[in-house]
Formats: C-alpha cells, sequence, structure tokens
C-alpha cells in the first residue's frame, strides 16, 4: 500500500513578496487562477493508479487551518495532517511520515513529493510511480531527464542499471553547479535533475535513517510516539521533535545508503522555486510576456507583470520580473530572482513586516485585511466565514468600533450578547472581553476601527477559542 505524502512546511522566500512566512508559495494560486499549488499536489496524488491510502500532509503548525481549509475546498482524501512544532528539513519529516505509514500497514511505502512540484503529464508520472512500486527496490529517487544546463537543480550521476526493472544504481550526487558545469552535465547524457520525489519504503527508510542518524530517528519515534490527534491534525510533540538534527534526506540516508536507486523520469517537471520558474510555466505572447492580473506590457519581451490590485505597466523593457502586492513591489533581472531570498533577509533584519506578513491575514475564521494605519489607529477590514466565530478576547492596550458592511453579526461585549445588522455598530472599550460570531450562511463583513496606544497583533488575551489556540 503507497501512502501519498505531501511536503508542505516551507517558506517559499524566492518567491517573495506573493510568498510569505504567515501565508507561503504553497497556499498561493501561482499557475493556476483556481488552485494552489497544496491544491493541484492533492489532486495529483490523489488520482494515482496503485492502491493508496488518502494523502498525509507534513506541516507547519501555523498553517494547519490554511491547509485544512484548502484541502476541503477540492475535496482531497486526507489521512492525516501532520504537525511539525518547529521547523526542521526535509528527513526528520519523512520520518514522521513513514512512522504514521507503518501504523497503517506494515508493507507501506511513502510517495514523498513537495507540494510546489509542477508535473503536467500525469498519465506519465502514474506509470513511473507504478515502475518504482513493481521495482522492488527500497529507495527509488525520480530522476528528470535534463532539458537545460540548469543550475537551479543538484544532480545524480546514473550508475549500473538494474535488469528489468528501467531504473539504476546512483553513483554520485550533486550539489547546485555553475552553468558550465551544467551544461557538462546535460552533454554527456549520464546526468539526471534530483527531483525530490521519492518512493520509499517506510521500514527501510527508517532503518537506515537508525544506522546513519540514530538520534534524529530516536527523537522522531518520541515525538509521534507523544502525538496527539485533533479531528484530522496530527500534533507531534514539540519537546521531543526540537531534539531532532535538521538535515535533508539526501545528506542524512540518501548519499549514505548502498540502497538507493534512481528512475529515469522523462516527462516535464519543475520546481517552483523562483520566479523566473512560474514565467516558465504561464502562457506568453510570440514575445515571451506573461501578465497575471491587471497589466500591460508594450514594447518588451520575457517579461512577467503579476499584480494582485493596481495597474503595472511595463514599457520597452526585456527579461524582468516585477510583481506587485498590496504592500510591496518587486522588480528583478530573469536570472537574479534565486537571491530573492536576500531581500526577505533584509527586510527582516531592519524589523520590517513586509519579510513574514501580508495585508491581508488568514485565519481559522476568516481574513483581515489593513486598509489604513496611522499613529494610534488601524482600520481593517474584517470577513468571518458562515458559522464561525473569533475567540472570547480581551486587549490591554487597544479600543475597537465595529461597522458591520454586510451579514449579521452575533457580538459579545463585556456582558451583553446582541445581534448587528448592515450599518449597524458597537463600541469595545479597552480592557472588556469581547466576542464576533458569524451564524448565517453568508460571509460576515465589517469595518474594524482600532485606536490606541499599541495596536500589535499580539495584544490579545484569549479565554475561549474554538481553534485549539493558546490562552
Amino acid at each position: 500500500m503507497i501512502v501519498p505524502v505531501i511536503l508542505s512546511g516551507g517558506s517559499g522566500t524566492r518567491l517573495w513578496p506573493v510568498s510569505r512566512a504567515s501565508y507561503p508559495k504553497q497556499f498561493v494560486n501561482l499557475i493556476d487562477p483556481n488552485r494552489s499549488l497544496l491544491q493541484i499536489a492533492a489532486e495529483r496524488l490523489g488520482k494515482l493508479t496503485v492502491p493508496h491510502t488518502g494523502i498525509v500532509v507534513l506541516a507547519n503548525i501555523e498553517h494547519r487551518f490554511l491547509i485544512a481549509e484548502q484541502l476541503c475546498q477540492v475535496g482531497a482524501d486526507v489521512e492525516s495532517i501532520i504537525l511539525e512544532p518547529v521547523a526542521q528539513k526535509t528527513a526528520p519529516a519523512i520520518a514522521l511520515a513513514a512512522l504514521h505509514a507503518l501504523s497503517i500497514s506494515r508493507e507501506a511505502k511513502i510517495l514523498v513529493q513537495k507540494a510546489d512540484h509542477v508535473i503536467p503529464d500525469l498519465d506519465y508520472f502514474f506509470t513511473a510511480v507504478e515502475k518504482a512500486d513493481q521495482s522492488g527496490e527500497p529507495l527509488v529517487i525520480f530522476g528528470v531527464a535534463p532539458t537545460k544546463p540548469e543550475t537551479r537543480y543538484e544532480y545524480i550521476e546514473l550508475g549500473a542499471s538494474i535488469a528489468e526493472t528501467g531504473l539504476s544504481r546512483v553513483t554520485r550526487f550533486f550539489e547546485k553547479s555553475d552553468l558550465k558545469t551544467a551544461q557538462s552535465y546535460l552533454e554527456s547524457g549520464g546526468y539526471l535533475w534530483n527531483s525530490g520525489i521519492c518512493l520509499l519504503d517506510a521500514k527501510v527508510y527508517l532503518d537506515e535513517l537508525g544506522k546513519f542518524a540514530p538520534e534524529m530517528l530516536a527523537a522522531c519515534r518520541e515525538a509521534m510516539d507523544k502525538a496527539v490527534v485533533d479531528l484530522d491534525f496530527c500534533r507531534v510533540d514539540e519537546e521531543a521533535f526540537t531534539r531532532s538534527q535538521s538535515d535533508l534526506i539526501d545528506d542524512a540516508v540518501m548519499k549514505k545508503s548502498d540502497k538507493v536507486s534512481v528512475l529515469p523520469f522523462g516527462s516535464e517537471w519543475s520546481d517552483l522555486d523562483a520566479w523566473d520558474a512560474v514565467l516558465d510555466q504561464l502562457p506568453t505572447d510570440r514575445d515571451g510576456n506573461a501578465i497575471v492580473g491587471d497589466g500591460i506590457i508594450v514594447d518588451s519581451k520575457n517579461t512577467l507583470v503579476r499584480s494582485e490590485g493596481r495597474l503595472v505597466a511595463a514599457l520597452g523593457v526585456e527579461d524582468l520580473l516585477i510583481v506587485e502586492t498590496a504592500d510591496a513591489v518587486l522588480v528583478s533581472k530573469k536570472g537574479a530572482a534565486q537571491d530573492v531570498k536576500k531581500i526577505v533577509e533584509r527586510l527582516k533584519s531592519d524589523g520590517r513586516d513586509q519579510a513574514n506578513e501580508h495585508v491581508i491575514g488568514y485565519r481559522p475564521w476568516g481574513s483581515y485585511e489593513s486598509i489604513a494605519k496611522g499613529e494610534r489607529f488601524q482600520v481593517k477590514k474584517i470577513i468571518v466565514k458562515p458559522g464561525k466565530s473569533l475567540s472570547l478576547q480581551m486587549h490591554h492596550y487597544r479600543a475597537e468600533h465595529w461597522v458591520v458592511v454586510s451579514g449579521v453579526a452575533e457580538v459579545v461585549n463585556g456582558e451583553q450578547t446582541f445581534l448587528l445588522r448592515e450599518n449597524e455598530s458597537t463600541f469595545i472599550p479597552l480592557g472588556v472581553k469581547h466576542r464576533l460570531t458569524n451564524s448565517e450562511s453568508n460571509d460576515l463583513v465589517l469595518i474594524e476601527v482600532q485606536s490606541g496606544s499599541y495596536l500589535g497583533e499580539d495584544d490579545i488575551v484569549r479565554f475561549e477559542d474554538n481553534y485549539g489556540r493558546s490562552v
């Protein structure tokens, strides 16, 4: 039995300003106007032609409600959402998935891929999975036949063929290379891109991990033994998981094990790790230009314009990546997009909110959007989804005014509980317990005006919460 696994814990800093820590790239509609990368990956794995369970998603605990909501939207068959309490690399994350898979079947295999992979030819992919499964090889990496001298990917050197399987042994792994070296790999024909997609015998992977990184395996075992199951969520024990080393699967196991093989994958594949890669996946005009959102491109070539709000116009430019959001604009030359993370690092060092937060913040009950902000005041647009409720809370430093734009709000304001309808309002004094609930079947939209000496999101004292957030 194959257990499909999606790794969805990354922050996607190279795709800033659209991708940020609070809402990273896997939740964004980057190449499909109607589906996020996570949703595309979930739908792909749900259509596997081999016997398989529902999907298992490894994710940052802060993103749990985003993941659950997006998977629900596409009707994904979810086996479990395993929540990582701290950010670790792929080796321990995959160990958690393998341990969970063995709780389903002692013969389980895990098909691992990241949420940001693009695989247009699903029939080819499904056939490749069948071939890897039938080969009997315990640790199979999907190696993509290179189509150009790509410097963004790591490479695998093909070894001896494994009779009657279509697979080969792995001679060596190579880190990302310069253009000249990548060109030599392409010309030789004996090298493949390391896609990061793996089909692993769960028991063998854990055995090999125990051989090469026993402390990591012990920490992951303890973390899963002490895990708490909450609906679709598996909350891994934080203290135990934090003791695990943070390492990549290739460094922890694949480069050391003699049980690794590679399946040459000859169909189109991409890892959307930078804006260059996104442009490659979008429909373009005859000059190689692509527009997403409200944009105009004139007398320009090989340029991406992506706008989330304002009109963006590009004139007489070439090889540019222009990305607009409500609070930031990125302009980068193609080829430099891998270094966008340097901007994020600079923003963090300067203490800028744009490094991690969007103007729109997503919560399990809906979303909020900052409309205006100044000295001692902030104006937000609040959307509460049907049947959802904010926590019962209070603030030490700010008062709030609520005005209903549409829908019906059930309000707790101190000792009072009452309904507010369109154009009605209430005032929440500083230090007073309050709560907002939408019991109707349509979205509740309201404007919140905050005033006070401190307006940060951390000025919240929760007394009751429906979503397991700290009180």
